[in-house]
């Protein structure tokens, strides 16, 4: 089961953290985003986008702000997740398991998305091997979202905690698109094992 995006205790009252309360974003996970997106230029204007695990927000704030007012938005979560964004408007917002959600549901009346986003962590155990075991099985599945959902050309960004698979499975984006690059944001804490996998160019086998 995936978790929505809160941050750690220990980062709530960070420079991110603030910043964020500042400039009206939903948490700091939004710098992490903007980080990625300024390296490797992520959005366009008008793309169609899809949150997995959007809550608080803060992804799908900082998307709106790169794709514009009129494109596509589409956010999902639990239902615990969905409940704190009622005050969202303009995107189309799921409650669902990532796991089970099907991808007709997920695309609706879109036909493609043009940026699959995923920011999904596991309900963490402290049991590091077990924490990246359920890291993978969520990016695998973010990763199969993606293909099945993605427009050719478009992108994916997973988060990934490092651990026995990472290489397999940066490979396997690899395999999917034209560029693969692995970015640890500097909002990230330091001693996370969280890293940021950006697909760009998706090569649809459809």
């Amino acid at each position: 089961m995936a978790k929505t995006r809160l941050d750690d205790r220990s980062t709530r009252h960070d420079r991110f953290h603030q910043k964020a309360k500042r400039e009206g974003f939903a948490a700091r996970a939004v710098y992490k985003l903007e980080e990625i997106d300024d390296k490797i230029d992520v959005f366009s204007t008008g793309h169609r986008v899809l949150d997995l695990g959007c809550a608080p927000g803060s992804w799908l704030q900082y998307a709106r702000k790169q794709i514009g007012e009129t494109a596509v938005l589409v956010g999902l979560d639990r239902p615990s997740g969905i409940d704190m964004m009622k005050k969202f408007t303009g995107v189309r917002l799921l409650t669902g398991d990532v796991m089970t959600i099907s991808m007709d549901e997920l695309r609706g009346d879109v036909p493609a998305f043009d940026v699959v986003l995923s920011d999904m962590a596991p309900d963490t155990t402290g049991i590091r091997s077990l924490d990246q075991a359920r890291s993978e099985t969520l990016f695998e599945r973010a990763l199969e979202i993606a293909r099945a959902l993605l427009a050719p050309g478009g992108n994916f960004v997973g988060k990934l905690f490092q651990g026995p698979e990472f290489k397999k499975l940066t490979d396997d984006v690899r395999s999917s698109f034209t560029k693969m690059k692995t970015v640890k944001p500097a909002s990230s804490r330091q001693i996370s094992i969280e890293q940021y996998v950006v697909g760009l160019h998706y090569r649809s086998e459809k």
